[in-house]
């Protein structure tokens, strides 16, 4: 079998991952992103990557009731993770960390925007449903 020819780890490149109303969604969303990172030489992210990425897609999963995806792109040393959902309502403004910290829920949002470099929303459709698309970059250092 022949050896497929290195690819250049600047490279950009991009991965979308379909995933249904289920919170066992997460998780494979959650080791599906483990696998890439690992396979594009990206170990260094994973902890942190898993983390939002976690977030994101709990958040999507748990607070509408359609289709909703993983979305994870690297391109000129960023790595960007984003979930779109099919609810088109703006994601509830993320509160402070420390504030939270006792909190039940309502984490999620202020656990990305302390990860990431930065976080960012938009109105975004896909197959015919309108919805939102929450990302956050991470840098490579």
């Amino acid at each position: 079998m022949p050896e497929s020819p290195p690819t250049d780890p600047a490279a950009p490149w991009e991965y979308t991952l379909y995933i249904p109303n289920d919170l066992r969604a997460v998780t494979v969303c959650r080791r599906t992103l483990r696998l890439i990172l690992t396979m594009h030489g990206l170990i260094r992210l994973v902890d942190t990557a898993e983390l939002v990425a976690t977030e994101l897609v709990s958040n999507a999963v748990r607070h509408t009731k359609g289709p909703a995806a993983l979305r994870v792109r690297w391109t000129a040393g960023v790595l960007r993770i984003g979930a779109w959902d099919a609810d088109p309502e703006p994601p509830e403004p993320p509160g402070r960390v420390q504030a939270l910290v006792d909190a039940e829920e309502g984490r999620g949002l202020a656990l990305v925007r302390a990860c990431a470099d930065v976080w960012g929303w938009q109105p975004l459709a896909r197959g015919g449903n309108r919805g939102k698309y929450v990302w956050c970059d991470l840098v490579a250092a």
